[in-house]
This record gives structure tokens, sequence and C-alpha cells, in this order.
């Protein structure tokens, strides 16, 4: 089964995109910011997607995806991006730091769903 960590220092979000993943068939594994994400993939051990926001306390989403990519074990995972920034600078900085894709809240259901499936290659 597809496990996804959704990394979201919002719990009204992260609950909403859990909602709509599991509907769909995924696992699904929260994280409050990116320093408690970091801790749940080495807890996990096997993640097969990211979904992070960028605005959160303690690590930032920027910050964490530079700290996923720098780390071997966890170099080739997905990371998509889902963040109120709608602006082409967040956008690049977002990709050049790692992240796959970058989708703009507030996202419809079937658009995260589908996002998740392409970045696993499913």
């Amino acid at each position: 089964m597809t496990k996804v960590l959704i990394v979201d220092d919002s719990q009204m979000t992260r609950n909403f995109h859990a909602y709509i993943l599991r509907s769909a068939g995924f696992t699904v594994i929260d994280a409050v910011d990116g320093a408690d994400a970091l801790e749940k993939l080495y807890a996990e051990g096997s993640i097969d997607c990211v979904i992070t926001d960028l605005n959160m306390p303690n690590v930032d989403g920027l910050t964490f995806i530079r700290r996923v990519r720098k780390e071997e074990l966890f170099r080739d995972i997905p990371i998509i991006i889902v963040t109120t920034l709608d602006d082409n600078v967040d956008r690049k900085e977002g990709l050049r730091a790692g992240a796959n894709f970058y989708l703009v809240k507030p996202i419809q259901p079937g658009v995260l769903i589908e996002s998740v499936r392409m970045a696993i290659g499913g």
C-alpha cells in the first residue's frame, strides 16, 4: 500500500488531505512541521510520497525539502508542495529545493490524488 506523509502545521489541512488520500486507498502519516516530518521519515522507513506546506514553524517546508534531498536514504522520495503561496518566485524556489510538484491551496481532491499518483509513477 502506498504510504504518504503529509506535513502541515494546520491540523484542519492535514485532516482534509488525509481524508482525501485515505478515501483513494493511500496510507497516510502526518507531521506538524519539517522537524516532525524528518523524525517520521526515519521512524517509518518507507514513505512513498511527501506532501508539504512551506510556511511552518520550527523547520519550514523549503528547509525540510533541502534536508530530505541531502539524505541518500530519502533522496528519491517524490515531494509535492501544497501551499497558499501562489507566486513564481516561491514556485521556482520550491522546485529548485527539490520538490517534484508545486500546487496551490485550495486544492481540488481529484488534483491531489492525481498528483500523488503521478509523483509515484502510478
